[in-house]
């Protein structure tokens, strides 16, 4: 084990597009994977929909690889690791719900196991959190879909009122869009806005179209740290005036993060601690005989 100086690492986004079925989640996939790369045989397809990835090779002639069941972890796995011994640079996962929820994922093996629940759960943690890991450990930029459950509400049109269809909860493991960069939310309308944004390059910003665009403004914040070294970012982090200016330089400069993890602590202890004491002495006033009151 050794620890190296790092220089000109490139980031790579992983990122999550959930909306119910028929949001266009797919097609905007495709879209964003473009930009990433600008070459659509460097985008590969991990088809979990039933050949639905298909359907698009209008629009540019990526790669696919078509997933069955039983969608198990290891098998979500051993498609990652094909495309990336084929160089491809952007991974679509289209879904993630199945090794969640579909037929041999990880809610249909548990409930065939025998025995206590609790233990079996043990069991298969691991074996879920090593396909989270898969993903986030990725040298390819990664883009999954998550399916959501449905339902519908009434709105007004043209004076009357008719149900549109809706996604509330992603169906996957409670949590796991924590582990992701950006995580969008697309509606019926085929309309995006990010319900979770580390880059901040969508925080603030309402509903719009996905385009490679987009994808390309994401690949430039990706970039962004490619020519830091782990000094630079030591640096930057003993600059910081805030938690919130710390968490900044966390989340734009990823490839750093074990590295400079007890610098960041660090730092946010004397942030934290820094604060307490402006707090004690704002809440103190200056008598004018020059004892100090509460």
């Amino acid at each position: 084990m050794q620890l190296q100086k790092a220089s000109k690492k490139k980031a790579k986004i992983k990122m999550a597009m959930q909306g119910p079925s028929g949001s266009g989640k797919t097609m905007s996939s495709l879209l964003l994977a473009y930009g990433l790369c600008g070459d659509w045989s460097k985008i590969a397809i991990i088809d979990t929909e039933n050949n639905s990835a298909s359907l698009y090779a209008d629009i540019g002639c990526y790669n696919i690889i078509e997933l069955a069941p039983p969608f198990s972890p290891e098998k979500y796995i051993e498609a990652i690791q094909l495309c990336e011994k084929e160089d491809i640079e952007v991974i679509i996962i289209d879904s993630i719900s199945h090794e969640w929820e579909g037929s041999g994922g990880i809610i249909n093996i548990h409930s065939n196991m025998v025995g206590n629940s609790f233990t079996n759960w043990a069991k298969l943690t691991p074996r879920h959190n090593l396909f989270v890991q898969t993903i986030l450990q990725s040298k390819a930029h990664v883009i999954c879909t998550i399916r959501v459950k449905q339902d519908y509400i009434l709105v007004e049109r043209n004076g009357k009122q008719v149900p549109e269809k809706v996604g509330l909860k992603g169906i996957t493991r409670d949590g796991i869009d924590y582990e992701f960069t950006i995580v969008f939310d697309i509606d019926m309308k085929h309309t995006a806005i990010a319900s979770k944004d580390r880059t901040s390059l969508f925080i603030g910003k309402p509903h719009q179209l996905i385009t490679s665009q987009l994808g390309k403004a994401i690949l430039d914040w990706c970039n962004s740290g490619s020519d830091f070294t782990v000094d630079d970012i030591s640096v930057k982090i003993s600059k910081t005036n805030s938690i919130q200016e710390l968490l900044s330089i966390y989340h734009m400069f990823p490839q750093f993060k074990e590295v400079l993890k007890n610098e960041y602590e660090s730092q946010k202890r004397n942030l934290l601690m820094n604060r307490q004491t402006t707090n004690q002495l704002q809440n103190q006033k200056l008598s004018s005989n020059g004892a100090i009151t509460n």
